[in-house]
């Protein structure tokens, strides 16, 4: 079955149906969840709140086609209120760092960390999940133009970060 079959099966009430999208999607969800949390436990619990709220509001999504994006729409929302709600950092994980690779990593991670976050969501969407730009407009409700101009502005931030830390090979 094709994922446009598969939601208008779950909407109907189909619940192996939902199960075989959420099926589909968990590795995505699974990784932008760690994007923004960090921490395998949250992330999970994330993960389980996106799958109830989809299940529970399944009724409303109008377009089956866009049942994917939907879907990461409700988890970074929720990964956004949990971030606002236990004010800790994205990047709270403590690493060993033992490699030239591994500063550079986490000099990213602290870079990206740092923008506004309509900057950082962009960035995270595209570079570390692949998105494109027209899939990042439908999860952010935004027009392809102000995505542009976001990732624009985000990676001029970013060059601005390592020119002013004396590091800019890495952007």
């Amino acid at each position: 079955m094709d994922t446009e079959s598969l939601v208008l099966a779950a909407k109907q009430g189909d619940d192996e149906a939902f199960y075989m999208l959420i099926d589909e999607n968990k590795a995505l969800l699974y990784k932008i969840a760690f994007s923004y949390l960090k921490n395998d436990v949250d992330v999970l619990e994330a993960i389980q709140e996106t799958t109830y709220k989809a299940y529970i509001k399944i009724q409303k999504l109008r377009e089956p086609k866009y049942f994917k994006t939907w879907l990461i729409r409700i988890l970074i929302n929720h990964c956004l209120d949990e971030i606002k709600l236990r004010k800790r950092t994205v990047f709270s994980k403590v690493e060993t760092i033992s490699e030239t690779d591994d500063y550079k990593k986490i000099g990213l991670e602290i870079a990206v960390e740092n923008l506004q976050p309509k900057y950082r969501n962009v960035i995270i969407l595209k570079y570390f999940h692949d998105l494109t730009i027209k899939d990042i407009a439908e999860i952010l409700e935004k027009p392809e133009s102000t995505i542009k101009t976001w990732l624009s502005k985000a990676l001029l931030d970013l060059r601005k970060y390592f020119q002013k830390d004396g590091e800019s090979s890495y952007v």
